[in-house]
């Protein structure tokens, strides 16, 4: 069973970084591509980040790209995502998700949900 596991959510002034971690267990996490997903009260999930099986692909929605970076280790089981001048537009609850695939292409590539962490950035 797939497990994962957020950490690193908390609060930040805009402007600053945060860093999310997201340590997975229950395969092998080197076989399958990840991302992030986040959801904002009130609205819908919103694609963040994804990142093919060896790390060698990432894409990024327009509303993050050139501000995240999402990345992994695979012999520590863990995907990151490094979030820099954070705005507060970038206030949600973020997910990370495992697929069953190599590569993920849409939101409904991904299979498996973490519980969420909660990132707020206050203007």
């Amino acid at each position: 069973q797939v497990q994962l596991v957020e950490s690193g959510g908390g609060l930040v002034q805009a402007g600053g970084s945060l860093r999310l971690s997201c340590a997975a267990s229950g395969r092998t996490f080197s076989n399958y591509a990840m991302g992030w997903i986040r959801q904002a009260p009130g609205k819908e999930r919103e694609f963040v980040a994804a990142i093919n099986y060896s790390g060698g692909t990432t894409y990024y929605a327009d509303s993050v790209k050139g501000r995240f970076t999402i990345s992994r280790d695979n012999g520590k089981s863990t995907m990151y995502l490094q979030m820099n001048s954070l705005k507060p537009e970038d206030t949600a609850v973020y997910y990370c998700a495992a697929s069953n695939w190599r590569v993920v292409v849409t939101t409904s590539d991904l299979h498996y949900w973490g519980q969420g962490t909660q990132v707020t950035v206050s203007s």
